[in-house]
């Protein structure tokens, strides 16, 4: 019936006219698709997409009910697949809101990344894919959720990237497998699959927002599939986190309710381990998805064994992607590198050669990364002559070609360029090759030293890089700092307004003040790494008056559990003051160390004390959490924007937060000694006591809190001042990273940077790794 259908299609458009590129244009699905349907090639042709054919052909009523009836004949209906996969949403206009926004968040971030990967100058490179082995795949019946009985006709899913969008809506179980070697193209042909899914004039609300994960840094064994497309929603983006009803989190609802289209990319980049834990938990769902691989790790999980059977990814059909042709290369080099496309041009002799080195350039050029590189490398405005490559002295393997094309990307892109006219703006900076080579190769060093190869260069996650007891050492010191700073300044000023020149010791009680408090802090500190993770992520909220997490944590319930948290932590920093202060009667009015008297009185302050701050802290901190709100969408759409964003947060947080520590220190010791009083008295809060200490624990304990325990804290301490005090990073590094990104080296995949390609990261990390070692 196929045949049928065919012929009828082709009779109606040229009935109309129109050719099939005019009927591209009309209708949004690809030439090659419908060519392929005239010609009967394309047995899985769904109902939509012939009724939008109609819809750009207009036939009239007879020709329409001609149609109508092939297809009750031959194209199934809607019902028949199963309901996990065709789901209609309920009527809920938040969600569909929440969805449509990110359509469009999403559309716009993969077409910047387009742009800046160079996919279309001056077009795109030819990726073509065939169909793959039975064995590795689900019987054509499953993948195309035919009835009971039904004979399944075989799948033809050749075709190249113009035709990706059309491939994935006829495959009926909305599950799809790609396949391709290193560099091969699968993460970019993600990207083209997503644009064409999220094609204006073809998604209805109904449709779920296709979104790219970067698998390789799910754990299976510890995170669901779902639960971790939550997380990964909430990092990229923030705004998600606003409460939906019962279902949490808007990210939580969109997955549950099957508004997100995951675009698994880089299955074969996960731990060896991981990956039959993966298709596992893959398996134990029927949502649509698409996956990238390499061929042979994702064969590896799903033959059989001795002691398994065969388990591919159920109701998934799979491609390979096929390399790129000589032919291919000899049309698209000359225009990409903007050389002379004549016969005696230098890519034109570099690939028209039959010999064995000029067989090998055309190996080491099958594939997208590395023609990327060569156009890099021997691009417009270089010097290199491209017909070097074929030289069998200097390059007698495949493997020397690909290292000497890696090897010489960085310099290529960091190359010094002609200083430009002063504009007032010097945003541009000319980083030198040796730097960015030393720079990057950190960062790529550090990424392949986790517990398993990441991928992820994220602002906040920078300081992982520096062992731990390093980095306490430094929040110590930052915490001491902003004690004995303010401590410092009040001395100072009432010393100038008393005339009672004491600078000695108004050095000394800030340094016991910043000693004690740095000491708590950095204890602090450890405990939460240790207990608690290693990184702390950027803040997804930010404090409004009418806040609250509408929908989320009712506001008693947030309240609680910050306070909890923070009454800990100012108990330490009582008891911590408490000893500065104890060790400063010892020094200038000689207390014997062993009195029963100063024994006594470092446990009335300690106590005290800690009820002071630890009440202050839990009750500042509590009401914060309540008057928290998500971030816009807009903060969502680039790493450098959700530092910003959080930048914002923070500021934000300490200017509410620094005034009512001060405030709350201040009554509150007044409040707290006088009921302690008839218990442990006399007890003396002087005004003076309540607004020195007051404002020091308000300032010292609010920049304590922002600088050390945010991520963006985080990142001002380690990313923008310890490591380039080490030569590690430049003083600058969020610009680095824009830089890198600009020109080509990075790719940004939601809030974080990745290299280009996991080849390159990986030799920039060996590099690192040579370099250190020598």
């Amino acid at each position: 019936m196929a045949d049928e259908l065919g012929l009828l299609l082709k009779e109606l458009r040229e009935k109309a006219g129109l050719s099939q590129l005019k009927l591209e244009g009309l209708s949004g699905i690809s030439a090659t698709h419908i060519s392929r349907i005239e010609n009967g090639k394309s047995r899985n042709v769904r109902r939509d997409t012939v009724i939008r054919l109609l819809d750009a052909i207009k036939p009239n009523a007879q020709d329409r009910r001609r149609m109508t009836a092939v297809l009750h004949g031959d194209i199934p209906d809607e019902p028949t697949a199963a309901p996990e996969t065709r789901q209609r949403f309920p009527a809920d206009p938040r969600l569909s809101g929440a969805a449509a926004e990110l359509a469009v968040e999403t559309r716009r971030r993969w077409q910047r990344e387009e742009e800046q990967r160079l996919v279309s100058d001056p077009y795109p490179l030819p990726v073509r894919w065939r169909s793959v082995s039975t064995a590795i795949t689900d019987l054509d019946a499953n993948i195309r959720r035919l009835p009971p009985g039904a004979k399944a006709e075989p799948l033809d899913l050749s075709g190249n990237h113009k035709g990706i969008g059309d491939l994935y809506r006829g495959i009926g179980s909305g599950r799809l497998v790609i396949l391709g070697r290193a560099g091969s193209g699968k993460s970019v042909l993600a990207v083209r699959l997503v644009l064409d899914l999220l094609q204006d004039g073809i998604r209805t609300d109904a449709d779920p927002v296709p979104v790219i994960f970067g698998i390789g840094s799910w754990d299976p064994t510890v995170h669901t599939l779902r639960s971790w497309l939550t997380g990964r929603l909430l990092r990229d983006y923030p705004y998600m986190a606003r409460g939906s009803s019962a279902a949490g989190t808007l990210a939580a609802a969109l997955v549950d309710d099957g508004h997100v289209l995951p675009v698994l990319d880089g299955f074969d980049e996960m731990a060896e381990g991981l990956r039959p834990a993966a298709l596992e938990e893959l398996n134990r769902t029927q949502l649509p998805l698409v996956l990238t691989s390499r061929p042979d790790e994702y064969a590896a999980v799903v033959r059989s064994t001795p002691d398994k059977a065969a388990t591919p990814l159920k109701g998934a059909a799979a491609v390979e992607l096929t390399e790129i042709t000589p032919a291919d290369l000899l049309d698209y080099m000359p225009r990409a590198t903007r050389s002379a496309p004549a016969d005696d041009g230098p890519w034109s002799q570099a690939l028209a050669g039959r010999t064995e080195p000029d067989v090998r350039l055309h190996r080491v050029l099958s594939t997208p990364l590395m023609v990327f590189l060569a156009r890099t490398v021997y691009g417009e405005g270089q010097v290199a002559d491209p017909r070097e490559l074929t030289e069998a002295a200097r390059f007698p393997t495949e493997e020397s070609l690909q290292r000497h094309l890696l090897a010489g990307f960085l310099p290529t892109v960091y190359r010094p360029r002609p200083a430009e006219p002063h504009t007032g703006n010097a945003r541009r900076r000319d980083w030198t090759p040796e730097h960015a080579q030393r720079w990057l190769g950190y960062l790529a060093r550090n990424l392949a030293q986790a517990d398993r190869e990441r991928q992820d260069i994220a602002w906040w996650e920078i300081s992982r890089s520096l062992r731990t007891s390093t980095r306490v050492l430094a929040v110590a010191a930052v915490s001491a700092l902003c004690v004995a700073v303010p401590v410092w300044l009040a001395d100072t000023l009432l010393m100038v307004l008393l005339r009672d020149l004491q600078p000695v010791r108004a050095v000394t009680e800030g340094a016991a003040l910043g000693l004690g408090a740095g000491l708590t802090c950095g204890a602090l500190y450890a405990g939460m790494v240790a207990f608690g993770g290693n990184v702390f992520a950027p803040s997804r909220t930010r404090l409004r008056l009418h806040g609250g997490l509408r929908g989320g944590r009712p506001p008693v319930r947030a309240f609680a559990a910050r306070f909890g948290v923070m009454l800990l932590a100012g108990l330490a920093v009582g008891v911590g003051v408490s000893c500065s202060t104890t060790f400063q009667r010892i020094l200038y009015f000689d207390w014997p160390l062993t009195s029963p008297t100063v024994l006594q009185v470092l446990a009335t302050d300690a106590l005290i004390l800690g009820l002071i701050f630890g009440l202050s802290f839990g009750t500042v901190f509590g009401l914060t959490a309540v008057l928290e709100t998500p971030l816009d969408v807009s903060s969502a759409a680039t790493p450098d924007s959700l530092l910003d964003a959080n930048r914002r947060a923070v500021r934000s947080q300490l200017l509410v937060i620094a005034p009512a520590l001060a405030l709350s220190i201040g009554f509150g010791g007044a409040v707290i000694t006088g009921l302690l009083d008839p218990l442990l008295g006399p007890l003396l809060w002087l005004p003076q006591d309540a607004v020195f200490i007051g404002a020091v624990g308000g300032i010292g304990g609010g920049l304590s809190y922002v600088l050390c325990f945010t991520a963006w804290g985080q990142w001002l301490i380690f990313a923008r001042l310890l490591l380039p005090l080490r030569g590690q990073l430049p003083w600058n590094t969020g610009a680095f990273l824009q830089d890198a990104y600009q020109r080509g080296v990075l790719r940004r995949t939601g809030a974080v940077y990745q290299f280009r390609h996991i080849h390159l990261q990986r030799h920039l990390s060996h590099a690192s790794h040579r370099l250190y070692r020598d």
